[in-house]
C-alpha cells in the first residue's frame, strides 16, 4: 500500500515533466516559425522542395507584423480585467 508522500512525489514530478514538455514544445515551435518566416528567406535556393516551398511562402513573412497589433490588444485586455477584478 502507498502512502501519502509516495504520492506527492509522484505528482510533483508529474508536474515537473509536463512543465518541462510545454517548454520544450514552445520553444521548438518558436524555432521552427523564426525558420519560416525570418531564417529562410535569408539563406540561398533550397534543392529540396519542402523546404524550398517554406522559404517561398509569404504567409508566414506577413504573419508576424499582423500578429503584433492583436497581441498589444490582449495585453491590454488582461492587464484591465486584472484591475477591475482587484479593484471590485
Amino acid at each position: 500500500m502507498r502512502d501519502k508522500s509516495d504520492l506527492t512525489f509522484w505528482s510533483c514530478n508529474q508536474r515537473v515533466v509536463t512543465g518541462i514538455a510545454f517548454i520544450a514544445s514552445g520553444v521548438i515551435s518558436f524555432l521552427l516559425f523564426s525558420f519560416a518566416a525570418i531564417l529562410s528567406k535569408l539563406l540561398p535556393p533550397f534543392q529540396n522542395s519542402i523546404l524550398r516551398a517554406i522559404q517561398d511562402d509569404r504567409y508566414y513573412y506577413f504573419q508576424l507584423p499582423l500578429t503584433i497589433p492583436v497581441i498589444v490588444i490582449a495585453v491590454y485586455l488582461h492587464w484591465l480585467s486584472m484591475k477591475l477584478f482587484k479593484h471590485a
